[in-house]
């Protein structure tokens, strides 16, 4: 579903990803890990055309698209949240998720001007779209409500609605369980393995070894923007290099949690 060959970034004199060769087969749950500073967001970044690679290419059902635009790749069916939550906190929680489906409505500037019957038509269908999202990520409730206004937990869910709205067919999280408590963490895991079931092909940048060893099929490790190591959950947990990494070189024997 995507490769990614000898992708490299830089920024300056500094080598922030360096011959990163990736590839996210369909269907399954990909998680990307590794310590502070290790690539990862930067990585999303390149794949989500925030960034263009130095060198190297990313293609996309077998077409190259190494530095299209986030919007180009939204048309394609790649979506993606943010490690920083970017919601519009002036807009209700409703209204916030039916961001995500206007890029897919094809309308004129002129009938949206005028409040054409179309327009609202599709509107409608909009708001019913992103309303049953709400009801599959858990925050139905707060549909009416302004953004600014809901717990932290709701909106991490609520920029995943966002996301969805789009009918992605593979979905970048950036830390969604970042900043939750245990409970929360447990319902985001669940949330993940639903998406999941859905269709949708997950990767996801996470810090919560628990979350990523319990929902990934398949973990990529990164240190120092190198690769570090690939596999299973089973077999990332258990790979002495990665162990290193995290724990430090003395902790032999040890497994990640």
């Amino acid at each position: 579903m995507l490769e990614l060959t000898g992708i490299a970034k830089r920024f300056g004199g500094v080598q922030a990803l360096a011959g990163i060769d990736y590839a996210v087969s369909a269907g399954r749950v990909h998680s990307v890990i590794g310590p502070n500073g290790a690539g990862k967001t930067t990585l999303f970044n390149v794949i989500t055309g925030v960034y263009r690679p130095s060198e190297g290419t990313v293609k996309l059902h077998g077409e190259v698209v190494s530095g299209r635009s986030p919007d180009q790749l939204a048309r394609r069916g790649v979506a993606r949240t943010f490690q920083n939550l970017q919601i519009c906190h002036h807009m209700n929680a409703l209204e916030n998720v039916m961001v995500g489906a206007h890029l897919r409505l094809s309308q004129r500037l002129l009938p949206a001007l005028l409040h054409l019957p179309g327009l609202r038509r599709a509107d409608g269908g909009c708001r019913e779209e992103a309303m049953e999202l709400m009801r599959f990520v858990g925050v139905h409730e707060y549909a009416l409500r302004l953004a600014e206004a809901l717990p932290y937990g709701v909106l991490k869910r609520l920029e995943i609605a966002r996301a969805l709205a789009l009918k992605p067919r593979l979905l970048f999280l950036d830390e969604p369980a970042a900043g939750l408590n245990p409970t929360e963490k447990g319902a985001m895991r669940e949330l993940i393995r639903s998406i999941a079931q859905s269709g949708v092909t997950v990767v996801l940048v996470e810090h919560d070894m628990k979350l990523v060893m319990g929902v990934s099929d398949h973990v990529l490790v990164l240190d120092y923007g190198r690769k570090l190591a690939e596999g299973t959950a089973e077999e990332v947990r258990a790979n002495p290099a990665v162990i290193a990494a995290y724990l430090g070189a003395g902790a032999a024997g040890a497994t990640l949690q």
